[in-house]
């Protein structure tokens, strides 16, 4: 019975991997609107009655990309600031690695960061995976202030104080100073904005290519984060 159940899983893994592959070559003709777990099943040779055993909802394998775009943009900003260096060193390279993983995945990335699909609301489930991304970012902050190289000397009002905390905890960096937190998420926002005008477009005929901009907008972060 035990190798019977061990066969039936992994057959059942095999054919969910499919589905998740099929629906992503579908975000990348049609978008996240047009998603269509018929046209995944029929594209598969399933029926939909079929389909719907693994995926009960089109907003539920929208989910499953959604959290496992998540978990390989994690993965690769954390090996990309996982090597030796400074602070800095390790944002540049986490930096880069963010701006080249919305190159060359731009529909997972537009999944994550672009326009919301119209009636789907993320679940709880999408929030820890979601959260390793300025974690990544975070944990070189709060490398850099255990080592003495992280400013933390703002004023901050009690919002921002409670709003700082929420963050630390939820990243499991709760020992980290209100302010450093906000210094990194500056630096942070800013480097996703530069991230995302670049993506749509937005410097066509101004800094198009932006290879030397974005590596400017980087040392800002930096200088803004106090880690340059």
């Amino acid at each position: 019975m035990p190798a019977h159940r061990t066969a039936r899983e992994r057959a059942r893994a095999e054919l969910t991997a499919e589905i998740k592959d099929e629906a992503r070559r579908q975000l990348a003709d049609k978008g996240a609107n047009g998603l269509s777990l018929r046209a995944v099943a029929r594209e598969l040779g399933m029926v939909s009655s079929a389909l719907y055993r693994y995926f009960p909802s089109r907003d539920e394998l929208l989910t499953a990309l959604i959290v496992d775009a998540y978990n390989v943009l994690g993965d690769t900003l954390d090996k990309a600031s996982a090597g030796g260096g400074s602070p800095a060193e390790r944002w540049r390279a986490a930096a880069n690695a963010l701006r080249t993983w919305a190159h060359t995945h731009p529909h997972e990335y537009a999944l994550l960061y672009g326009t919301p699909v119209p009636g789907y609301r993320a679940p709880h489930d999408t929030i820890a995976p979601g959260g390793r991304v300025p974690g990544a970012f975070l944990r070189i902050a709060h490398d850099a202030w255990h080592a003495g190289g992280a400013a933390t000397d703002d004023q901050l009002d009690e919002t921002l104080r409670g709003q700082a905390r929420t963050i630390a905890e939820a990243l499991g960096l709760g020992d980290l100073p209100d302010a450093v937190v906000l210094r990194a998420v500056d630096a942070w926002t800013q480097l996703f904005g530069t991230v995302a005008l670049e993506f749509t477009g937005q410097f066509a005929n101004t800094l198009d290519p932006a290879d030397a901009y974005f590596a400017r907008a980087v040392e800002l972060q930096l200088r803004t984060a106090g880690l340059g």
